[in-house]
């Protein structure tokens, strides 16, 4: 199995943070089931439909789907085999590129064909029919544009700020500061930020703590779990515990000691 992060094209990079794509997958990784854990980003999937079948928590996913923020982690599982080509969107790009609120697909997804037959666009068709996953890449890369023509006027730079700020700061920034820096009321400034993002400015930022903690741990960059908790600013390591296990669906130990990431943020057990 061979994983690949593409960067996207300049048109997209504002709005795409990169594709990857398993190339021989469909013979090196069998079935099974894994997590998949929040990071604060929506994203979106195409599974060959010929190879194999995507669930969610045994809802049985299309072949290309976009899904939204996930406010905790979910169980992903697979009936045949990885031929897969994925993005990772940047946190606030749902509604400049398809035009939705957020909010309507946090935990949750939305077919990619249904918003493609509103184009008489044959999307599913044509990526299924790719002869490769630089041509699926790229078909991908002509929808997605067109969409962001049409929906670009939904672009929010205030919002964009927003979560720069939070993204950078790992989490550990004063929303109060942040929201009067961008003259809103604290109603107004969750309401803007759900519907950019999919969650409020709370959840993000503790999103992005437990985001910053998972990449220590990735790293070994820590002595013992507690310097992990402290230097993200959790009260003291069972907060830290139950806030990773909120998020990933298993405990520090058990990711460092059988987790398997396939993908970032998207991991199977030894």
């Amino acid at each position: 199995m061979k994983l690949r992060q593409i960067p996207p094209p300049d048109a997209l990079k504002n709005h795409i943070r990169y594709f990857w794509v398993f190339e021989g997958a469909e013979e090196a990784i069998p079935a099974g089931s894994f997590k998949a854990i929040a990071d604060g980003c929506p994203g979106l999937i195409f599974q060959h439909p010929d190879k194999g079948v995507m669930f969610q928590n045994s809802k049985r996913l299309p072949p290309a789907f976009v899904y939204g923020t996930a406010t905790r982690y979910a169980e992903i599982s697979l009936e045949g085999a990885f031929s897969t080509i994925g993005m990772f969107f940047f946190p606030q790009a749902l509604p400049a590129v398809f035009g939705i609120n957020a909010g309507e697909l946090t935990d949750t997804c939305m077919d990619l064909e249904l918003i493609a037959r509103r184009q008489q666009y044959p999307l599913v068709e044509q990526l299924a029919e790719a002869p490769s996953a630089h041509r699926r890449i790229a078909i991908l890369s002509d929808f997605l544009y067109l969409l962001l023509q049409q929906n670009s006027c939904f672009e929010n730079t205030a919002m964009q700020h927003a979560v720069n700020r939070i993204v950078q700061a790992k989490g550990s920034v004063s929303l109060k500061e942040l929201q009067e820096q961008l003259q809103l009321s604290e109603r107004s400034f969750e309401r803007k930020f759900k519907q950019y993002v999919g969650v409020t400015p709370k959840l993000f930022a503790r999103i992005n703590r437990f985001q910053a903690s998972l990449h220590q741990l990735r790293q070994n960059d820590f002595l013992k779990l507690s310097d992990v908790a402290y230097l993200n600013d959790y009260a003291d390591q069972s907060h830290f515990i139950r806030s990773f296990r909120e998020f990933a669906g298993l405990s520090p130990n058990q990711y460092q000691k059988n987790a398997v990431e396939l993908v970032e943020n998207f991991s199977g057990l030894r």
